[in-house]
């Protein structure tokens, strides 16, 4: 891949960071977890992604809100909430990062990425659904991407619990 960066998150100075990303499924709150307590016992940084998609209506329509604050209000407000969770399951002192975009899932987590040498793993929680493990695994796990994302990719089992997580991470 021509635009792959060196990644420093090993060098001084430096710091590993571990990105998830934010939304709404269940499995996102595995993920999360997962990868927050991997960075505290690693002494890494969590980073948050958050991604503010276009409402689609048909092939080509796409809806933009006319107010650029609401979303990332609404994402800070969540965020905020799964940080105090993390802090009540006793992840104290974690180093977090909060990073908004805006646009497809997919190009800005590579985006965010290729603009951050410290990230060093992406975490995605996979779906319990007998339809597969979701529409964001599967884009970045599969298809053109396979074996040449520029990370590795940590895919937790949307199904385990905190003390399942406990005792792997």
């Amino acid at each position: 891949m021509a635009d792959r960066k060196k990644r420093r998150a090993l060098e001084p100075g430096h710091h590993r960071k571990f990105l998830v990303v934010v939304d709404d499924s269940p499995e996102f709150e595995v993920a999360l977890f997962f990868a927050a307590r991997v960075a505290m016992r690693t002494k890494g940084r969590l980073v948050m992604l958050y991604v503010e998609e276009p409402l689609k209506l048909g092939g080509w329509m796409h809806i933009k809100v006319d107010a650029p604050d609401f979303p990332q209000k609404q994402a800070e407000a969540k965020i905020a909430e799964f940080t105090r969770n993390l802090e009540k399951l006793g992840l104290k002192g974690l180093r977090t990062e909060t990073v908004f975009r805006s646009g497809d899932k997919a190009e800005e987590i590579l985006k965010s990425i290729r603009n951050d040498e410290d990230i060093a793993v992406l975490v995605l929680g996979a779906s319990v659904s007998s339809a597969g493990p979701g529409p964001l695994v599967s884009s970045l796990v599969g298809g053109d991407r396979a074996g040449t994302f520029p990370i590795p990719i940590y895919v937790v089992p949307g199904g385990l619990t905190h003390e399942e997580i406990a005792g792997l991470a």
